[in-house]
């Protein structure tokens, strides 16, 4: 089950979002101000969260910065009535969102765009995951490596094998 985040100073707004997500089967938590929101994910993971773009003690681009150095892997939407093109650019560049959603929005596309956002965040997740499990195959192969020198070093003949064109193993007379 993912964890959902809605911020926006109006709670109506709020409730709306909730509603078009309300078929996600998501765990959705609102809050209306944006410093409960970070005291809040301090000790909660959400996969997603999605922020008012104006607010009074916070904007929106400010909060998502927030979130994303408290919890990198939760993706992040911004969602407002005023667009423009200096706050989309801020938005990009500093909070690293994944899509800015303009009100009034159509539910379908929410739906959609927060289904893609989830898709998108478990695709990261299993990268990372992924290139963690390489990295640390790397390291036990190195390690292996290292051994394998070091016995090759102190007993040259222990590794030393006769192959056959069959891929047998040649034992010469004095090896029996």
């Amino acid at each position: 089950m993912h964890r959902i985040m809605i911020v926006d100073d109006e709670e109506n707004v709020s409730r709306a979002l909730r509603r078009a997500l309300a078929a996600s089967d998501a765990e959705i938590e609102l809050f209306s101000h944006p410093h409960e929101a970070l005291r809040r994910a301090q000790t909660t993971n959400f996969d997603l969260v999605i922020s008012d773009y104006r607010m009074p003690e916070m904007d929106g681009i400010r909060l998502l910065s927030e979130m994303k150095k408290l919890q990198p892997d939760a993706m992040r939407i911004i969602i407002s009535g005023h667009a423009d093109l200096e706050g989309l650019i801020g938005a990009v560049n500093a909070a690293e969102i994944f899509r800015f959603i303009s009100k009034p929005w159509n539910d379908p596309d929410l739906t959609l765009c927060v289904y893609h956002a989830l898709e998108h965040r478990a695709v990261l997740v299993e990268n990372r995951r992924l290139a963690d499990q390489v990295r640390a195959q790397r390291k036990e192969l190195d390690r292996q490596k290292t051994a394998l020198q070091k016995l090759e070093a102190e007993y040259p003949d222990l590794v030393r094998v006769n192959w056959g064109e069959d891929g047998s193993i040649i034992l010469e007379e004095n090896d029996t």
